[in-house]
């Protein structure tokens, strides 16, 4: 259950994958909120580590948009003050991106940070009782602009249905 409070901070995080495996993280939108406002954001493209790509079609990343980008493993220490010293880390449809974060954490031998998840998408159906619950949905309902499958957008867009949620 979420707990927000009016001195409460929390990560919005947002990963994009190449295809179905959960360490082919290949972007990531990162929005960090301290007493209410956002007070930092992070766009990353990421570089798999197979060149496998599958999903292009929805995020419009590739192969050859990716191929000099960091790996998971040499971008951590950059990403990694996301997720210190925040009382969870907030996802649209949670269970996907906390997976993908073990995934990509264990892939690369990386210590997975040690923060519990809330999933925005449940948190809609509480607050606002809304179906369907997507983030495109969720996002129009409330007024958030989103470019959808970006993932700096998409992770702003969480940030700001717990934002509001919490109003």
């Amino acid at each position: 259950m979420l707990f927000f409070g009016p001195r409460s901070t929390f990560t919005a995080v947002d990963f994009e994958t190449a295809n179905r495996y959960r360490n082919s993280a290949c972007a990531v939108g990162l929005v960090r909120v301290e007493r209410g406002r956002i007070v930092k954001r992070a766009y990353h493209l990421i570089r798999p580590p197979f060149r496998f790509f599958e999903f292009t079609d929805i995020h419009g990343i590739d192969w050859w948009s990716v191929r000099s980008a960091p790996t998971f493993g040499q971008l951590w220490p950059v990403i990694t003050s996301f997720f210190t010293g925040v009382d969870f880390v907030a996802a649209h449809n949670a269970v996907f991106d906390r997976g993908v974060l073990r995934s990509c954490c264990r892939w690369y031998g990386v210590r997975e940070p040690n923060v519990s998840f809330e999933c925005t998408v449940r948190l809609a159906r509480r607050r606002w009782n809304l179906r369907p619950t997507t983030l495109r949905h969720v996002a129009e309902f409330l007024g958030v602009r989103l470019r959808h499958h970006h993932a700096d957008s998409d992770a702003e867009a969480c940030a700001r249905i717990v934002l509001r949620a919490a109003a």
